[in-house]
């Protein structure tokens, strides 16, 4: 196993200094509740991590001594995601994902609004993002799917592709070898552990989709770095049933750039695209060139993204605060213990 093979590059040697050459690359492929399974030349690894285990994601990049995780290097683009539920912090998903590979399925899994969710998340990311449709052996005619898929933006690939077919799983094999990540998101049902097991020659469980909603259990329940047949890496995850959105404005804006540039021609700076005279984004939807969809699901998307976002700003000033406050404290305590200290 190559360092080169592993995924690393000049992006992370010039993140090296001068002390730590002594010191051996290694790959997380595993994060657990106190070690990390990590990837190196030298083999596998397991560490003690030098930080709280919610820093470090699968696919990082870390230097070790062969028993901790002395450094954790800077990611070539983060996945992450608001944390689900009512908490105010962001969650890792993946580090250094070369492609987001986003499952969906040709039945009623299949969803716009919620492929420009995980198409934002990949811009921030700075991840090239793949529409991989499933099961389209499964309906009459995957085309609309296909080009419902790639009218939401000029970056994207769509591909239709059966995952019990070895020879179409095949056509995955430009996106995940040479030393490549892949990773795969999605809902659970929509054969991604299927997919998982083509391109690595794994025998992950899977499991059925219920049949009246499409919808599926969970089979994979952890994320992995696992190597490719064809000399990459994939990174598969559990099934999201929430993709909430913080710090994402930049790959907002770049999923929406049709609305941004219409956006831009408005008579009005502040104009909100409802009833303003010269609205250029009213106007291409009077004309038909702009389905009043993709404004709504625009405009709920930047709202989610700036709330959560506020929330996150606040709560991490609380902890500033709170640590300062704490340390404060013990800065007093000590003076009275030693008021000449």
């Amino acid at each position: 196993m190559t360092l080169t093979g592993l995924g690393w590059s000049d992006f992370f040697a010039d993140q090296i200094a001068p002390d730590e050459t002594h010191l051996t690359p290694a790959r997380v492929n595993e994060v657990q509740r106190d070690r990390l399974r990590v990837l190196s030349t030298e083999g596998p690894m397991r560490l003690i991590p030098t930080e709280a285990a919610g820093n470090y994601a699968v696919g990082d990049w870390v230097l070790t001594d062969g028993t901790q995780a002395l450094r954790r290097l800077d990611a070539r683009g983060n996945l992450s995601r608001k944390a689900a539920g009512h908490v105010h912090y962001t969650q890792r998903i993946a580090g250094n994902v070369d492609t987001l590979g986003i499952v969906s399925s040709c039945n009623e899994d299949f969803n716009l609004a919620r492929l420009e969710r995980y198409l934002a998340l990949a811009a921030t990311a700075d991840c090239l993002p793949l529409i991989i449709l499933t099961k389209p052996d499964k309906c009459d005619d995957p085309a609309p799917f296909i080009k419902a898929a790639q009218s939401l933006s000029p970056l994207i690939t769509a591909l239709a592709i059966n995952a019990k077919d070895e020879e179409d799983v095949a056509r995955l094999h430009p996106w995940s070898g040479n030393g490549q990540t892949l990773a795969l998101l999605g809902s659970s049902g929509v054969g991604k552990t299927t997919l998982r097991n083509r391109l690595t020659g794994e025998t992950a469980a899977t499991q059925d989709i219920r049949e009246d909603d499409a919808k599926g259990r969970h089979t994979t329940t952890f994320r992995s770095l696992v190597p490719t047949l064809t000399g990459g890496w994939l990174i598969d995850t559990p099934g999201m049933r929430e993709l909430q959105l913080a710090d994402m404005a930049d790959g907002i804006e770049e999923i929406f750039d049709d609305l941004m540039v219409l956006a831009g021609q408005c008579k009005f700076r502040n104009c909100e695209h409802v009833s303003e005279p010269g609205c250029a984004v009213r106007s291409a939807i009077e004309a038909g060139d702009l389905d009043p969809e993709r404004l709504t699901r625009w405009r709920k998307l930047e709202a989610e993204d700036t709330r959560n976002t506020a929330s996150i700003a606040r709560q991490r000033a609380r902890g500033k605060a709170f640590a300062k406050m704490v340390k404060g404290g013990k800065a007093q305590s000590r003076h009275k213990r030693d008021p000449e200290r």
